[in-house]
């Protein structure tokens, strides 16, 4: 409740710096955002894979997309975890730091998007509080929020794939980070349609 107390003199590493002063103009951009996790849970979790695609004007920028996996290695070796992916996989691998730090200059002010959003943002607000930075200050839209509010449902969550199928998404057998991003952002720009939003 008090953390700000402790952050008045804080200093903070460069990129943080940078990322807050973006928040003087709002930004006409949407950064769709995916995190692949070792699980649920905050304390105890971390992000292995992030995928994010920027959207602009309606469109999805493809050129204006960011893609890692996160080695996190010392993670996957003390809790006996294979990390076979992370040594297989030809997608750019980073350390926590590196891909935080990018991640957070990719997304600079824009709205971000998300499925379940509100636990993406929370995953890297912990990994921030790793590197000695704040939260993220971005505002948030969630896509499976959106569609209830379409529906006036309260009562139900739907997950990324029912929604694919309720809006006619095709989807693949392949996972990942950058593949569930486009699909959020597919759906985003249809229920923003469907909700009469600029």
């Amino acid at each position: 409740m008090l953390d700000w107390i402790k952050n008045i003199n804080k200093e903070y590493p460069d990129f943080w710096k940078r990322y807050l002063s973006k928040f003087e103009k709002k930004s006409n951009r949407f950064v769709v955002i995916s995190a692949e996790t070792t699980g649920l849970s905050l304390e105890k979790d971390v992000i292995v894979s992030l995928g994010a695609f920027a959207i602009i004007n309606n469109s999805i920028v493809i050129r204006d997309s960011f893609e890692t996996v996160i080695a996190q290695y010392k993670f996957f070796h003390e809790n006996g975890i294979s990390n076979e992916f992370t040594i297989e996989t030809k997608m750019k691998k980073m350390g926590e730091y590196e891909a935080i730090q990018a991640l957070v200059e990719f997304i600079g002010n824009a709205v971000l998007v998300g499925h379940h959003i509100d636990f993406d943002v929370e995953m890297i607000n912990v990994a921030l509080e790793r590197l000695d930075c704040g939260r993220l200050k971005n505002e948030a839209l969630d896509i499976d929020v959106m569609h209830r509010k379409l529906l006036d449902i309260n009562n139900k969550q739907f997950s990324l794939e029912e929604l694919c199928k309720i809006y006619k998404i095709p989807v693949s057998d392949r996972n990942s980070s950058s593949e569930d991003a486009y699909k959020i952002a597919l759906l985003f720009l249809k229920l923003k349609s469907r909700l009469g939003l600029n």
